[in-house]
């Protein structure tokens, strides 16, 4: 066997060897030395990404935070601030910044959703099926109409363009009111039967959320007119100089000055007959559904004994008499004789538009006005 001389080279067997070995031991330093750097990469994109996911995260919850904290500091100023937070705080996750006019028509949107799940749970209810008591029976046919009144006034404040909200303030707190009063007279119409704690607690988260989105609404209106950013506002029941409402069209107002002949009529009622129809509920009945042009009925005088209802669908109509003291109406509903507060009304309203003039009324339970 060969052996090493060291004053000499190696053998061509043994410097082989040793070649051999410091390329093993070379690859091995290598693949170490990467195996390494890989680790710490690894090791860095890791912490690294972790530490964006955190700030990202912190971001995310510094945000709803905000958003909770405007959304509550909203909601103390309702009269139900509970039920405002805890209906508006979901939207709290949705992550995008908040103005005070978005809390407001989210609540609306609360409401409305919360209005349709009462008045389909109300209906459906085994409570309210199959009654046998008459005035709880007339009690829930007057719910359905108010519900629906409720409904569509929700919906009314919800049409209003953000760009016109400055100047609808007015007819917004209106329609709200509205509802909110609608809803609460279906609930007062349980008063005397066995389904009016049935009646109050379906409908109370409804009640409460349209109650705060009216404060939300009046709160908004002070704080933009606060700012300056309101000047001379339309006024819904307003007067302009004359002693006519503001909001009138000018060719409304033509038709409130000049004298009832020459005014151009479009039915005629009449108790004598000499009129095409001879009450007035048979004149509306044939007006037309939703016109956006002035439909005039022209009520000659006499006394006419009936409760006439002016349903959501009649628009712009006028009713125009003889004088408070030739043309007269006069209903005989009333509570006592079994008829609900809301339907013994001799006069009621509910379409758009509505206008009359020289008409009279006596001994009545009183004129409605949606």
């Amino acid at each position: 066997m060969a052996s090493l001389n060291p004053w000499g080279k190696l053998d061509e067997v043994q410097n082989e060897r040793l070649m051999a070995r410091r390329k093993t031991r070379k690859r091995i330093a290598i693949i170490a030395i990467s195996s390494i750097v890989l680790v710490s990469i690894i090791v860095g994109s890791v912490v690294g990404g972790v530490s964006h996911n955190k700030n990202k995260t912190s971001q995310q919850n510094d945000n709803v935070s905000s958003i909770s904290s405007t959304i509550r500091a909203a909601c103390n100023l309702t009269l139900y601030p509970d039920s405002c937070i805890s209906s508006l705080s979901p939207y709290a996750s949705k992550g995008n910044s908040l103005k005070p006019q978005d809390i407001y028509k989210m609540s609306v949107l609360v409401s409305l959703n919360e209005l349709s799940g009462a008045s389909d749970k109300f209906f459906k209810s085994e409570n309210f099926k199959n009654i046998n008591d008459p005035a709880a029976a007339k009690a829930l046919e007057t719910c359905h109409e108010l519900l629906s009144l409720a409904f569509d006034h929700l919906n009314d404040t919800l049409s209003v363009a953000e760009s016109s909200l400055l100047n609808a303030f007015d007819d917004l707190r209106t329609w709200l009111s509205s509802a909110g009063t609608y809803q609460q007279t279906c609930i007062d119409s349980f008063q005397n039967v066995t389904l009016s704690k049935a009646a109050g607690q379906n409908l109370k988260n409804s009640t409460e959320y349209t109650s705060n989105s009216l404060a939300l609404i009046s709160s908004l209106e002070n704080s933009i007119t606060s700012l300056g950013a309101i000047g001379k506002r339309r006024r819904l029941m307003g007067y302009g100089d004359d002693e006519h409402p503001s909001w009138l069209s000018s060719n409304d107002r033509k038709l409130l000055q000049i004298s009832a002949e020459k005014i151009k009529v479009n039915v005629v009622v009449a108790r004598d007959g000499s009129g095409k129809y001879k009450s007035i509920k048979a004149a509306l009945k044939a007006a037309p559904e939703k016109s956006k042009k002035r439909f005039v009925i022209y009520v000659k005088r006499g006394i006419y004994k009936e409760n006439v209802r002016i349903e959501k669908t009649k628009w712009n109509i006028m009713i125009i008499g003889d004088g408070k003291d030739a043309t007269i109406v006069t209903g005989n509903r009333n509570f006592i004789d079994g008829t609900p507060t809301f339907q013994s009304a001799t006069f009621a309203v509910f379409g758009k538009g509505f206008v009359a003039r020289d008409i009279g009324f006596v001994n009545t339970a009183g004129v409605f006005v949606s």
